[in-house]
């Protein structure tokens, strides 16, 4: 019988299709490139069951053989519970605006696995996906074999891809969003100049610890000695413990609500404006095309890592960072899909941040009927969850996004549904689900479309399909 890892080896080196003994391959219809795309797509997601927690030193083992690219830009390092995506993409904008060559590191996706890694706002081209994967897929193969290394995980080998393509493009700056945390994140082997802690909540509580202050130390762990920290985290005692940790590194530490400050003026279904009192400048009035009080937290966070740069020798133009706010994309956060009914996405996926869409929907839209159409992973805080939203929400319609085994039954959805009184109707298809809610808001209602950023990417194919149509196998 043959071990793991021998099994590891075939796998690597067969289509992945072969190795679990398919007869054929799949995809009827695609090209020869296409299916070699879906086969290696299909392998690097079938790396996530394999291995034990990240160790950043051996993941830096696995960096040395493809020659180091993190060593080869300056970093940006972007944390957080909730927002850390919406930073990362303002950051890299308002970089991109005074123009810098820029890459942005992202997960997870909305639909396709190139969104993840993107130079200049362009998403990496599907062939550099596949040379890169067959690349780290042989070392990965060579790492098996050898008693001290492990086998590369999933994020670790999406990182490292990130990495080198970052370097082949010689980009000026990298902004990376942490996966988890961020002491033993993969993207923490960056000498990052500045980092970022949106805020700290409970979360991943089997990964990151039982409590607030466990979570925050690891999140602490991407503060860096000589750095900066940017933090807009509302709690005083994770406060004092990012200050202690910076207090020991030698790092720099400035907090939203007191060195940076901010104040909304206004906002429609196309925006906010607002105005920020920086750490080195003023702004009057800037735009954003994001809704919900908490981009403008996020914001604050990016607008303050960009003026910081000063302490390394970059100074950011007012100009670019107007122009690169107004500019930023960041789909699936409160994004408008149609008007009547209204009907918008939110990839909302834990207690803090449905608390923040309970709050968006009660100040920035006007309907008659709220519909909302949910979805979640079981592993979630699902009665909590469903608390925030039954506040604000008349009907309910649970549905089950795709990816397989991980989404909750949605009839015990609808259970905790009915310990706040709200009807709710159960339709598996997402699709159908989409459209039912829309029959049941009408003209002047509104459709939320939340609970989890699988969801969220799978109805926002009724409205955007991906650029290449052989892509169901990245999720």
């Amino acid at each position: 019988m043959r071990s793991e890892r021998q099994l590891f080896h075939i796998s690597a080196m067969l289509p992945y299709s072969l190795a679990l003994g398919a007869t054929e391959l799949p995809g009827n219809g695609l090209t020869k490139f296409e299916r070699r795309y879906k086969e290696d797509i299909a392998w690097l997601f079938s790396q996530r069951r394999f291995g034990e927690r990240h160790d950043l030193e051996r993941f830096r083992r696995l960096l040395e053989r493809i020659g180091s690219p993190q060593d080869d830009f300056k970093s940006i390092h972007i944390t957080g519970t909730s927002g850390k995506g919406s930073t990362t993409a303002m950051v890299a904008s308002i970089l991109r605006a005074a123009g810098y060559r820029v890459g942005m590191f992202t997960s997870p996706h909305l639909t396709t696995f190139t969104e993840r890694i993107q130079v200049n706002g362009e998403q990496i081209p599907v062939r550099d996906v596949v040379r890169l994967i067959e690349e780290i897929r042989l070392i990965a193969v060579e790492m098996t074999g050898e008693p001290e290394l492990r086998r590369p995980k999933f994020f670790e080998i999406v990182t490292a891809m990130g990495f080198k393509y970052f370097s082949e493009k010689g980009v000026d700056f990298a902004v990376l969003e942490a996966g988890m945390g961020g002491k033993l994140d993969p993207t923490n082997v960056v000498r990052s100049l500045i980092s970022v802690i949106t805020n700290v909540s409970l979360e991943h509580t089997e990964a990151l610890g039982d409590t607030v202050l466990e979570i925050a130390e690891n999140k602490a762990g991407i503060i860096k000695e000589g750095g900066t920290l940017i933090t807009a985290t509302s709690d005083d005692d994770v406060f004092s413990l990012f200050r202690e940790t910076c207090e020991r590194v030698g790092s720099r530490i400035y907090r939203v609500g007191e060195d940076i400050r901010f104040k909304k003026l206004g906002s429609s279904r196309e925006g906010q404006r607002f105005r920020l009192d920086g750490l080195s400048q003023t702004f009057e009035e800037l735009k954003i095309p994001l809704l919900g009080d908490f981009q403008l937290l996020n914001a604050a966070c990016a607008v303050g890592a960009v003026e910081a740069l000063r302490f390394y020798g970059t100074e950011v133009a007012a100009e670019a960072v107007a122009r690169g706010l107004s500019e930023v994309s960041w789909p699936g956060r409160l994004e408008v899909m149609e008007r009547h009914p209204l009907v918008v996405l939110d990839g909302a996926k834990d207690v803090e941040a449905f608390r923040a869409l309970k709050e968006a929907l009660l100040k920035d839209f006007k309907y008659e009927r709220l519909v909302a159409v949910v979805s979640m992973s079981s592993e979630k805080k699902i009665p909590e969850m469903i608390e925030q939203l039954a506040q604000v929400v008349d009907i309910f319609v649970f549905t089950a996004h795709g990816v397989m085994g991980r989404a909750a039954d949605p009839t015990s959805l609808g259970r905790e549904a009915e310990k706040f009184s709200k009807p709710y109707e159960v339709v598996e298809d997402v699709r159908r689900a989409v459209y039912r809610a829309k029959d049941l808001a009408g003209e002047d209602g509104m459709v939320i479309i939340t609970g989890s950023v699988f969801l969220v990417g799978e109805a926002r194919e009724i409205w955007h399909r991906p650029s290449h149509t052989y892509y169901r196998l990245e999720r």
